[in-house]
């Protein structure tokens, strides 16, 4: 099969709508289940590259949370203590410690659940029974992997109604080294993004701060590989194995940085013990638990806590999370790192990331106010290395 007919482009007025393969050659990919759309396929293909790019660079399963054509986070499988599993609603699963991939997608899914509700899953490996477990009762609208597990695949299965979009890739396909796509009747051309991330684009650390643990290093390389994979302007928060705080399609850097900045807060406060212990009414789901726990930490539409509304969602009447609270709660992180996809061109995305506890840093370099930054990165202790390389994704 070298295409496949689609319900509809990006929206429904786009029609006819097909992926095929130019050179005649069979599509990569088999539709076990669902029906994929245009969108689903954007996400699901850009997915793909990003964890097979993460297991190749640092040797682990790796799994990302796609929306819209961007990542909410991307994690390897490190263990999760017990404290992060409940913050991803995943302290009830057997066997989670047993499968570094289940615990990839804890970390992946759990990291930005607002914006993960609905989204595309991509797996570097094949998807086994726990991960299954663990997707099956979240809001999804597919998975991409190189294999299923036979009682996996039948778990997924049952989603949506037995409409859950599950899609096999190819893991040995290899794609044409020129890409092309067309805007506005105008076909453009270039050379695929190729280009490796590792340990090598780390070697020039131009502050006066040196140190680069290899806990750093790998939190870097997550967060670059990640950014190979956003849209442009984008800066990634990462910690542990996982990205926390992704900041996509912006115009300005700096509103990349806050934007990450502030989903990497949030993150971190979710693991907060006052959040932890919220007394949720058995009632409320898993979706509707997420939206209120970011009210309680950022203080968005409504107060949680007020008299009148917090019968709606608790038991009993939770305390707020007090400034110096939250303040001593984000203070105790120390060693987040953050890339950048180009250079800072101000000192300012150094001192939002700095309040959010970064203190390692990686983006190309090349602008006229290096010294700027790196001056600001010295005054806060902070390690930077220019990278070199810029990882525009459009």
């Amino acid at each position: 099969m070298n295409e496949l007919e689609l319900k509809y482009g990006c929206n429904p007025n786009q029609k006819p709508s097909r992926i095929f393969m130019k050179d005649g050659s069979d599509l990569p990919i088999k539709v076990l289940n669902g029906k994929p759309g245009y969108i689903n396929f954007l996400d699901a293909f850009n997915a793909w590259q990003l964890v097979k790019e993460l297991k190749e660079a640092l040797g682990m399963p790796a799994a990302t949370s796609f929306k819209h054509v961007s990542p909410t986070s991307a994690a390897i499988g490190l263990p999760l203590d017990a404290g992060l599993k409940k913050a991803c609603f995943a302290d009830d699963i057997e066997g989670l410690d047993e499968s570094p991939l289940a615990c990839a997608y804890v970390r992946a899914r759990g990291t930005d659940r607002l914006c993960s509700f609905g989204d595309w899953v991509a797996l570097s490996d094949v998807c086994d029974v726990t991960t299954a477990k663990l997707l099956a009762r979240e809001v999804s609208d597919g998975i991409i992997a190189p294999g299923y597990e036979p009682e996996a695949l039948e778990i997924l299965k049952g989603k949506r109604k037995g409409n859950y979009n599950i899609v096999e890739i190819d893991l040995d396909y290899r794609p044409a080294p020129i890409e092309t796509k067309d805007v506005f009747g105008i076909t453009f051309e270039q050379g695929r993004n190729e280009f490796k991330i590792g340990e090598h684009l780390l070697e020039n650390v131009v502050t006066e701060n040196k140190e680069l643990p290899e806990s750093a290093k790998r939190d870097l390389i997550v967060a670059l590989i990640t950014l190979k994979y956003t849209q442009s302007n984008s800066v990634c928060y990462a910690v542990n194995g996982q990205a926390i705080g992704v900041g996509a399609g912006q115009q300005s850097r700096v509103h990349c940085t806050r934007l990450a900045g502030t989903k990497a807060d949030t993150w971190l406060m979710r693991q907060h013990p006052k959040v932890l212990d919220l007394p949720f009414l058995p009632t409320m789901g898993r979706p509707e638990r997420d939206n209120v726990i970011d009210g309680y930490i950022n203080g968005n539409e409504e107060d949680v806590c007020a008299d009148g509304i917090w019968q709606n969602y608790f038991t009993e009447q939770p305390a707020p999370i007090t400034a110096e609270e939250r303040a001593a709660w984000l203070g105790g992180f120390k060693s987040i790192a953050l890339a950048s996809d180009a250079f800072f061109p101000f000192a300012d995305n150094v001192k939002r990331a700095h309040a959010s506890g970064v203190h390692y840093i990686a983006e190309p370099g090349g602008s006229i106010r290096d010294d700027l930054v790196i001056d600001e990165c010295n005054k806060r202790g902070i390690t930077m290395a220019f990278t070199g390389m810029r990882l525009f994704h459009h």
